[in-house]
């Protein structure tokens, strides 16, 4: 019995030494499993966040060829818009540049207010056409020279010589008599400076004869008659160089002070500024509204018998005649014979 139990308890103790191994072994096992799952999943994490830095580097490759590639696409466009232009005929060529020369022509021209640049513009649109010699344009041609001579036929608004005038008037203004300081124009109001003229008798007295009593009295009456009429003539004469009575149609002009007179001329010579800015600004309304205030002033406060005041406002009113808004005519025939030339090709 004891020699059974002893075997059973050596068998026990085997089992259970072999059961212990092999629990041993279980677990070394899953520990390296387990140490390889986290080195698979390290590797996982370095090769997952390599493949976002290239998917982002890919992206922004692909986003850089679509933007060059849009690059040559509109280069193509270019290139094929420059051989198209390139290899237009000749007569297309024609007509778009003196088209597009005209329109020039037309904003030039109403920037300015001349005429000039179309004229010239026609004129050489013209020439160009008289030496292409082409029977195709020569309706566009005679559109040319109808648009010319209708272009030539308006009287356009000469600015630069419209401002020398208003200077000339301005460099005047210091020099014109006010109605206030004008002098007496009349020869006749000046003192008479004539002496006496000694009385004399129709007949002489005979040397050594004796005068009757009639004849002195007569003498001596002809004698204070000349002699008051001498008096009088002088005595007229010098009242009229202290008086003078002259007709005035404009009151306030003989109420300026010689304080006031500087301002009046200053603020006349402003008026004319403004007018002259007007001219050069195209706006003509304010300049005749300018125009009319300096002839007012001209008018009511300046002598008007001078010289100098009628030639003033002789050059204001040729001024204010020729400043007015003057339309330049458009060239609607040589544009339409264009167009028309154009659809034609």
């Amino acid at each position: 019995m004891a020699l059974l139990l002893a075997l059973a308890s050596l068998i026990g103790i085997g089992i259970a030494w072999q059961s212990l191994s092999r629990q041993n072994t279980l677990e070394q096992e899953l520990v390296r499993r387990q140490e390889a799952s986290q080195a698979d999943a390290s590797e996982a994490r370095a090769t997952a966040k390599q493949s976002q830095e290239l998917t982002r580097d890919t992206a922004a490759k692909v986003a850089l060829l679509d933007a060059r590639l849009a690059e040559v696409a509109l280069q193509r466009g270019q290139l094929e818009d420059l051989i198209q232009s390139m290899s237009r005929s000749r007569d297309e060529n024609v007509v778009v540049d003196i088209e597009a020369s005209i329109r020039v022509a037309l904003q030039q021209a109403s920037i300015t207010g001349s005429a000039e640049p179309l004229v010239a513009t026609l004129k050489q649109a013209d020439e160009r056409l008289l030496r292409y010699k082409q029977p195709r344009m020569e309706g566009v041609r005679r559109a040319v020279a109808r648009d010319l001579e209708r272009v030539k036929a308006i009287s356009v608004v000469d600015v630069s010589t419209l401002t020398i005038k208003l200077d000339e008037v301005a460099r005047m203004l210091d020099e014109l008599p006010l109605l206030s300081t004008a002098l007496p124009t009349d020869a006749a109001a000046a003192p008479s400076t004539e002496k006496p003229r000694p009385a004399t008798t129709g007949k002489p007295a005979a040397v050594g004869v004796a005068e009757p009593v009639e004849g002195r009295i007569a003498q001596w009456w002809g004698q204070l008659r000349t002699r008051w009429n001498d008096g009088v003539k002088l005595v007229w004469g010098e009242t009229k160089s202290l008086i003078r009575v002259t007709r005035i149609d404009h009151p306030e002009g003989m109420l300026v002070t010689p304080e006031q007179t500087f301002f009046l001329r200053e603020n006349l010579k402003l008026r004319l500024l403004n007018a002259r800015l007007a001219l050069l600004s195209r706006q003509f309304d304010t300049a005749q509204a300018d125009l009319r205030d300096s002839q007012d002033v001209l008018a009511r406060y300046f002598d008007g018998r001078s010289r100098k005041v009628i030639a003033a406002t002789d050059l204001l009113r040729q001024v204010a005649g020729q400043a007015r808004q003057v339309n330049v005519p458009r060239p609607d025939d040589t544009l339409a014979a264009l167009a028309a030339a154009a659809a034609g090709r």
